[in-house]
Parts: structure tokens; C-alpha cells; sequence
């Protein structure tokens, strides 16, 4: 921790700590996630350890950057890009209310979809998909964080908490003890579509017996005829209870009133890889000397992997 300056503590959960911390040698704000590991057996470390080299090669637009991570006195440290808008959550709350415009909607639930798509096509699940975990950057794109956070806390006390905190995004699967699959990711993601509609949670109850009963019955009020039916029907697709008959994120993407979208997102990502290809060329002078260096900083954008429905 030596390398960062504590600026204030801006969350706390089941996982630990979440700190904004200043870096003392770029100057530049990141967020620090404080997991302790103390209790955890010499196998589950080396999972753990495992679980962030994954973390580390996540590379996306619209996941949320890592920047390393470190064992310090029992706890383990990830140090993460500081997204200065916010997190969905906390958008939501803010609207007091007043619905969101669908054209809003859609454009942020591409974003979150991008991002999964990234996930799950590496045979990767994000197993923690809620608002809390999506953030805003200063110019307001989406990125989804804490990826990998819920796999570095399996077999450990702090993931029976994370589970009984933020109930309201698990599965019908989850709630009959099945195991944990993309599709269950699928249908979290359902559970955040239908909070940016209705700035409520799908399935709320007094006490958790009757949440689990709501979910494993998939009953919820209806979203406003406000939004588009094939918003509507989506919804409704991604809240199947059966997980089979979810779809992928893939086949989610494809539809056209979201496909067309996707264009308009990737070329606000190619101005920004232009900007930044414009500006270490111009910084290392390799213009007229090693132009396809310049070049690598475009290739992820073309290198997309084989698709899967």
C-alpha cells in the first residue's frame, strides 16, 4: 500500500473494502478492493491468485481496467481504474422517480452486453451482475466491475454473506441449490434491465422465504406500456425460469433493435483508440518509424473471438 495515499473509504460490503486511493507515481485516482484472505486454506489462496490473473486479462471498453493486485498482511488488494460517475445503483436512486428515456436505456444495456460478451466468450462467468457493480465513467460509458470478485470469494464466509446482501439478482436455479451457470448471469442481467425501467427490483419481498418464492415463480409487476414491446418481450425472455430457454448474450446482441445500437457504440470506442494511436504516436515519435506499432493499439477491435449462441 506504500505506492498509494488514501483519499476515503467509498464502499463496504460483504467482500471487504472498497478505497479511493490516489497512486504516488502517476498521480492518478484508482479504486483498491480490500479482501480479506486470512481464513482462507493455502489451495483456496492459490485460487484466489488464479482467479485475478483472469481479472488481469480483461481487456474491454466497458469492463472496468485492472491495474494489479498484492498480498498484504492477511488481506488480499485489487486495484482497479476509479469510474468518477458512479455506479448504476446510485443513478437509479438519484432519478427520484421520473423513468428513464428507452433511448437511455438501450444504450447503457448494449454497453453491459458488450462487456458480458466479452466475458462469457472466454468460457468465464461474471457470477455477480447487479447495479451496484456497474459504473459510470466521467463521459458516461458503462463499465461492468468486480469481475472475478465472487470467484476469489467461493468456499469462504464472505460469499454465503454475498448472497444473502444482494438477493434480489439471484435465479430460479440459484434459489433450488443448482449450479451457478451463464445463464444465471442471463437472467441478473434481466434483474438490471428491469431496474433502469421501473428504478425498482423485480422481485422484492418482506422476508427472504417469499423472495425465493417470487423468483422460482418468476412473478413481477409488468414494466410500463411506456416502453417499447420489444423491450417488454425481452424482459420477459431474460426472466424465463427455466435457464435453457434464457438466451445468450450473443443471441441478445442480434436482435435488431439492439444490433443497430452496437455500431454507434464501437464508433465512439474507435474515436477514443484513434485519440489515444494520435497521441503515443505524436509522444514516441514513430510515425515515420514504426507506424505498426501504432497499429496494435487498433487491433483488439478487429479481433473479435468465434461467436457462440
Amino acid at each position: 500500500m506504500d505506492k498509494y495515499e488514501k483519499v476515503k473509504k467509498i464502499g463496504e460490503g460483504s467482500f471487504g473494502k472498497a478505497v479511493l486511493v490516489k497512486s504516488k507515481e502517476d498521480g492518478h485516482q484508482y479504486v483498491i478492493k480490500e479482501i480479506g484472505i486470512s481464513r482462507m486454506s493455502n489451495k483456496e489462496r492459490q485460487e484466489s491468485r488464479k482467479e485475478v490473473a483472469v481479472l488481469a486479462n480483461m481487456s474491454h471498453p466497458n469492463i472496468v481496467q485492472y491495474k494489479e493486485s498484492f498480498e498484504e498482511g492477511g488481506c488480499l488488494y485489487i486495484v482497479m481504474d476509479y469510474c468518477e460517475g458512479g455506479d448504476l445503483f446510485k443513478k437509479i436512486n438519484s432519478q427520484k422517480g421520473i423513468l428513464f428515456p428507452e433511448e437511455q436505456i438501450l444504450d447503457w444495456f448494449v454497453q453491459i452486453c458488450l462487456a458480458l460478451k466479452h466475458v462469457h466468450d472466454r468460457k468465464i462467468l461474471h457470477r455477480d451482475i447487479k447495479s451496484q457493480n456497474i459504473f459510470l465513467t466521467k463521459d458516461g460509458t458503462i463499465q461492468l466491475g468486480d469481475f472475478g470478485i465472487a470467484r476469489v470469494l467461493n468456499s469462504t464466509v464472505e460469499l454465503a454473506r454475498t448472497c444473502i446482501g444482494t438477493p434480489y439478482y439471484l435465479s430460479p436455479e440459484i434459489c433450488e441449490n443448482k449450479p451457478y451457470n451463464n445463464k444465471s448471469d442471463i437472467w441478473a442481467l434481466g434483474c438490471v434491465l428491469y431496474e433502469m425501467c421501473t428504478l425498482k427490483h423485480a422481485f422484492e419481498a418482506g422476508n427472504m422465504k417469499n423472495l425465493v418464492l417470487k423468483i422460482i415463480r418468476g412473478s413481477y409487476p409488468p414494466v410500463s406500456v411506456h416502453y417499447s414491446q420489444d423491450l417488454r418481450f425481452l424482459l420477459g425472455q431474460l426472466f424465463r425460469r427455466n435457464p435453457r430457454e434464457r438466451p445468450s448474450v450473443n443471441s441478445i446482441l442480434d436482435k435488431p433493435f439492439l444490433s443497430r445500437r452496437i455500431e454507434r457504440v464501437l464508433c465512439v470506442f474507435v474515436c477514443v483508440c484513434m485519440c489515444m494511436y494520435v497521441y503515443v504516436c505524436l509522444h514516441q515519435s514513430v510515425f515515420a518509424t514504426s507506424e505498426p506499432q501504432c497499429h496494435m493499439l487498433l487491433r483488439p477491435l478487429s479481433q473479435q473471438p468465434p461467436r457462440e449462441e
